[in-house]
C-alpha cells in the first residue's frame, strides 16, 4: 500500500482514487491508515471474499490479495486474484495501465 502512497501526486493529477480492505480489526486498520491517505476499511469477512470471487484462507482467516481497477461506472477494467501472498498489482504498474487505458479511450 505504500508504493500507492508514494505516486500520490501521480494518482491524483489522473483522477485516481485508491481504497484498501483488510480482515484486521479497527484498532489494526487504522494504524495501517496512518501510513496511507486513502481509506482502508476493515472486517472483511469470507462472504465478502466470496463475493468478490477471492480466495480465502480458512488456516488464518484471511482474504488473499485480490485487486481490481474500476472504471468510473464501476466496471472491472483489470484485476487479480492470488492463492499466496505473491501477486500484488505494482502500484507503477496500475498508473501507466491507467493512462494507456485513458488515451485510448482519447483516440490516442
Amino acid at each position: 500500500m505504500v508504493g500507492y502512497e508514494k505516486l500520490k501526486s501521480e494518482y491524483e493529477a489522473e483522477g485516481i482514487s485508491v481504497f484498501a480492505g483488510s480482515v484486521d480489526n479497527e484498532e489494526h486498520a487504522e494504524e495501517v491508515q496512518q501510513e496511507v491517505s486513502f481509506p482502508v476499511a476493515h472486517g472483511v469477512t469470507r462472504e465478502i471474499a466470496d463475493a468478490l470471487g477471492s480466495w480465502w484462507e480458512d488456516k488464518r482467516a484471511i482474504i488473499q490479495p485480490s485487486e481490481f481497477i474500476l472504471d468510473e461506472e464501476g466496471k472491472v477494467l483489470s484485476g487479480t486474484y492470488s492463492t499466496g501472498p505473491i501477486g500484488r498489482m505494482a502500484a507503477e504498474d496500475v498508473l501507466i495501465l491507467i493512462q494507456l487505458l485513458k488515451k485510448r479511450a482519447a483516440g490516442g
